[in-house]
């Protein structure tokens, strides 16, 4: 089941950056990235809702919900800078660049997470670096 959500989240992740790129247009890239949270804030807070999840929020923990406020102040660095590289730069370089992301994840997870290391994964990262840079350059 998570392999096919991943594959849902890498279509809406494309589909994300297309339409940002289409409706960044002429306003502020920092505005657009603020219109697209509340967006993602409403969405989320209605599929909790709608779920009935939202009683568990008091039975998240201290450490929990650190390290889910740093990863929202990471999302929101890295959705900032997104929309500024996309409104000056083509989405065609952009996008490579962005998805990047998935290499230096894997070598995360590998340090702070203390994940194998597979032959496969060494060989992934290396297709995927070496595929960003045939890319962009």
């Amino acid at each position: 089941m998570w392999a096919f959500f991943a594959v849902l989240s890498a279509v809406f992740a494309a589909l994300t950056s297309i339409l940002a790129k289409i409706g960044i247009g002429n306003i502020n890239s920092n505005l657009a990235t603020a219109i697209r949270t509340v967006v993602v804030l409403i969405l989320s807070w209605g599929i909790v809702f709608i779920t009935g999840k939202q009683n568990d929020i008091i039975n998240i923990g201290h450490k929990n919900l650190l390290f889910l406020i740093l990863s929202g102040v990471a999302t929101g660095l890295s959705w900032l800078c997104y929309y500024r590289a996309l409104q000056i730069g083509e989405a065609s370089k952009v996008i490579p660049i962005d998805k990047f992301s998935v290499v230096i994840g894997m070598a995360l997870a590998f340090i702070v997470l203390k994940e194998s290391i597979t032959i496969k994964s060494v060989i992934g990262g290396i297709l995927i670096t070496a595929g960003t840079f045939i890319l962009i350059f």
